[in-house]
């Protein structure tokens, strides 16, 4: 009988491996060729992982055919844009040529070739969309919230490739917040703005034009105006008229105040380069804005503080049992002073504080001062102490006390007051940077549109304000004697019962809860740093460097 065995079975069983045996081999080598970033090797482990549990067969293609969760899946990929994503980053443009060669008798290595690029899209593009391409520490910013990517493979293999609606299942890996809802919102009727394309750029006058006076670009600025929906449509004006005045002018201050400029009304060199922008730089602010919010996990609690750096700006969250609070803030300098990034957790706070004088700042600054006029420190409310805290000086600097300061041997810091450079009270959310919020003795730098003029603390417009909010639990701590002990002799400490969470962020565009949206510059560089490593394609750069401790105030 075993003479009379013909060979079909095994010819057919060795058949059914070949594209396995294909399949295997480019996984093994973590590239593909046919991808536009053929590197993948951040994800041949789940890769491998995805197609061990189903024999090395192709997932995503049946009886020569894409299942209706590949195509699903390539629908998604080719309106990635909507998501602040790049189609071409899941190979858009090339899908439908693959799925035409499904539909020529393809070879075992187009199937092993098309499926292994569909698994490596889905792969990133369900990652990016969950959790951001790029890990935030690359930019040394303090947000340890864990791994990149998740359970990739469990999460393909028995979700989406038995899933009857595929968008919907993906949609709920989204972040879950109301800001990221706005901005994708805002992002979509951005593309179509950009979409129609640009209004007329605007000449750029020799010196500001203010109201009332001519501006022979004023039939391009109303028609940029109403293009960004500053100026009603159905606003009555005179035609080609030259005048800059009336509503107009109003148009003018609400976009000045939507792109964190002076609502002056004047239309400066600074008010028309923003003007001028091209729609595809809005397009690509919210794009980065969508992508930061993915660097918050879904189970982050919801932070009630929030201080985003380019805004100059602090608020509460809305959806809580307190007031909803917003107020000013002034952020470090642009230039080796920035704030950074990070979220942490609010303890305490200090009623009357010393400002213990960071040892760069003694170094680099106060000691040159008092080399020049011994009497500055004392002139200026400091004091010098010892290693063990104790006064060693309050009056004119001595030669020997000179010398000790110098060597870092003796410190400086500034007694509480009103001219405490932290102002009567700072809010303690303990941290590696040693940043926190605090008042300040300069409000008048709050007028400022724009306000980096810190060492790196974040100083707030209404600390009595926030006073009250933090302590809101606390229903012995009234207004009226928050303002008694910021204004009293003492310095006092109060703990928080429940630490509250406070989260700095970082973010260019954000869309109020009406629907406006708001641009700011990119006043530390990091959306130009994000862009280029995005530019760069996979695998992208997954570091887990945090940056040293610094001091701040």
């Amino acid at each position: 009988m075993s003479q009379q065995v013909t060979p079909v079975a095994p010819v057919a069983s060795a058949a059914a491996t070949r594209p396995q045996n294909e399949l295997g081999a480019l996984i093994a080598s973590g590239t593909l060729s046919d991808l536009r970033w053929p590197n993948f090797t951040d994800y041949r482990a789940d890769v491998k992982t995805f197609y061990d549990a189903g024999a090395n067969s192709p997932a995503w293609i049946q009886s020569g055919r894409p299942s209706a969760q590949a195509v699903a899946m390539i629908d998604l990929f080719k309106q990635a844009s909507l998501k602040g994503l790049d189609p071409d980053d899941y190979d858009a443009a090339r899908w439908d040529a693959r799925i035409a060669k499904l539909q020529q008798k393809p070879s075992d290595t187009d199937l092993a070739h098309i499926d292994l690029a569909m698994t490596v899209c889905a792969m990133r593009y369900v990652s990016d969309l969950r959790t951001g391409g790029v890990n935030p520490q690359h930019f040394k910013f303090g947000l340890d919230f864990g791994p990149r990517k998740y359970d990739l493979p469990e999460f393909l293999r028995t979700e989406v490739l038995t899933a009857t609606d595929v968008p919907a299942l993906i949609a709920k890996d989204e972040p879950p917040y109301e800001g990221y809802r706005r901005a994708e919102n805002a992002l979509a009727a951005y593309i179509k703005l950009a979409g129609a394309g640009d209004a007329p750029s605007l000449p750029v006058p020799q010196k500001g034009v203010r109201p009332r006076m001519t501006f022979s670009g004023t039939p391009q600025l109303v028609a940029r105006l109403r293009q960004l929906g500053d100026l009603a449509p159905n606003t009555a004006l005179p035609a080609n008229a030259t005048t800059y005045d009336g509503a107009v002018v109003d148009a003018v201050k609400h976009f000045q105040v939507r792109h964190g400029l002076e609502p002056d009304g004047v239309l400066g060199k600074g008010t028309i380069a923003e003007l001028n922008r091209p729609l595809s730089y809005r397009v690509r602010q919210l794009d980065l804005t969508l992508e930061r919010y993915r660097w918050i996990p879904p189970n982050f609690p919801e932070p009630p503080i929030i201080v985003n750096i380019p805004e100059f700006a602090l608020r509460t969250m809305r959806k809580q049992p307190a007031e909803f609070l917003t107020m000013k803030v002034i952020v470090g300098k642009a230039v080796r002073k920035q704030t950074p990034v990070f979220a942490d957790n609010m303890r305490y706070l200090i009623f009357r504080p010393y400002w213990n004088v960071p040892p760069s700042i003694q170094r680099s600054e106060l000691v040159p001062k008092t080399e020049r006029d011994p009497s500055y420190l004392a002139d200026h409310g400091f004091e010098i102490v010892n290693n063990s805290g104790d006064v060693v000086s309050d009056g004119a600097v001595s030669d020997s006390v000179m010398s000790g300061l110098r060597s870092g041997g003796l410190s400086i810091r500034q007694k509480p007051g009103p001219k405490n450079a932290l102002g009567l009270v700072k809010f303690i959310f303990p941290n590696a940077y040693n940043v926190y919020l605090h008042s300040t003795p300069e409000p008048e730098l709050f007028t400022r549109a724009r306000r980096d003029f810190s060492h790196g603390c974040i100083r707030v417009e209404n600390p009595a304000a926030l006073a009250a909010w933090v302590l809101r639990d606390k229903p012995e701590w009234t207004v009226d004697r928050i303002r008694a002990v910021m204004n009293g002799n003492t310095t006092m400490q109060v703990n928080l019962a429940k630490p509250v969470p406070v989260l700095i962020l970082y973010s260019t565009a954000v869309v109020e809860p009406d629907g406006e949206v708001r641009f700011f510059d990119d006043i530390y560089g990091h959306d130009a740093s994000l862009i280029k490593v995005l530019a760069n394609g996979y695998p992208y750069p997954d570091m887990n460097t945090k940056s040293d401790s610094q001091s701040y105030y």
